[in-house]
């Protein structure tokens, strides 16, 4: 007695597809909402206590690979401004670059509001007196 042989299998054979380089597969875009939404996290993270107003806001352009940032900040004082702002200058560049992969030349920031922690204390007292 003899073992049977295998023989081939039935059905059609599939060919492997060609290998596709990484760089010709396609492109992923990152909308301009989702970088925006990364510089106002940063920019909170930078600074050194959360303001009594309203939270950083962001506002994003991206052109191919590169983002101009705009941040609205509401901040308190007295404080030393240009410092803060530097802060979240450097942290929205590294943080956009580190999450997003894209340039950013430019970061501009604008202060909306300036909170006075005497008129704040000075509104709290007026209040209880009447």
């Amino acid at each position: 007695m003899s073992e049977p042989t295998a023989g081939p299998q039935a059905g059609p054979t599939r060919a492997t597809p060609p290998r596709v380089a990484p760089a010709d597969r396609g492109a992923t875009r990152i909308a301009d909402g989702v970088v925006a939404k990364i510089a106002a996290q940063a920019a909170r993270e930078a600074l050194p206590t959360p303001s009594s107003g309203a939270p950083p806001h962001a506002t994003v352009t991206v052109h191919h690979d590169i983002a101009r940032v705009r941040v609205s900040l509401e901040l308190d004082y007295p404080a030393d401004l240009a410092a803060q702002c530097a802060a979240v200058r450097s942290r929205v560049t590294r943080r956009v670059e580190e999450c997003a992969e894209m340039s950013v030349p430019e970061v501009d920031i604008d202060i909306e509001h300036l909170h006075s922690t005497q008129t704040r204390l000075g509104a709290g007292r007026d209040r209880r007196l009447r």
